[in-house]
């Protein structure tokens, strides 16, 4: 190609405007083939140091970045099991504090019935102090009564305390006896 290239120079024909003459051809070859050593032998090795640097960093951060990557889900599966640990925990002392709950309110249940029966037999118990109280007392009063009564009735005294105890005694025994069959008869 370059030999018909020259040719076409030598020759004396009309230069065609694509085909440059010919020293300026040579002149051209040689300076391009200065210009392309320079690009080789300097150009070109400090072009593929610096792209296998930049190769060697994107690959560096492609896996640095695959490491973070695990890392990340190392410590996101460390949250999520901590976070399930933590939920569960919870739940435990719910469950705990739910049963404690419960057995705080049975125990309050059961203390306040044995205080209603505490109130209830005191209760019962005072109500039998009084109504013996006021048995006695009504025994008493109605025997003084009794006693005056048969005395203006029989028309002698009743002082005589034994006596007085059996009129009473009879009397009141009498008014037991009817309660009891009013009561039955019910």
């Amino acid at each position: 190609m370059i030999a018909n290239l020259v040719q076409l120079a030598a020759g004396g024909e009309e230069q065609s405007p694509l085909v440059p003459p010919g020293p300026e051809l040579l002149v051209g070859t040689i300076a391009f083939a200065i210009v392309f050593f320079f690009f080789w032998k300097k150009l070109l090795p400090n072009i593929n140091k610096v792209l296998e640097e930049r190769r060697a960093a994107i690959e560096g951060g492609i896996e640095e970045a695959d490491a973070m990557k695990v890392e990340a889900q190392s410590v996101l599966e460390q949250y999520k099991a901590q976070l399930a640990e933590a939920r569960h925990e919870a739940a435990r002392l719910r469950q705990e504090a739910q049963e404690q709950g419960a057995a705080l309110i049975a125990e309050m249940r059961a203390e306040g019935q044995r205080q209603r029966e505490e109130i209830i037999a005191a209760g019962h118990s005072q109500i039998e102090a009084d109504r013996k109280a006021a048995a006695s007392a009504l025994r008493q009063d109605v025997g003084k009564l009794a006693t005056e009564l048969a005395g203006k009735l029989v028309g002698e005294s009743l002082e005589d305390h034994a006596r007085q105890s059996r009129v009473i005694d009879r009397f009141l025994d009498g008014l037991d006896d009817a309660a009891s069959k009013a009561e039955a008869a019910r």
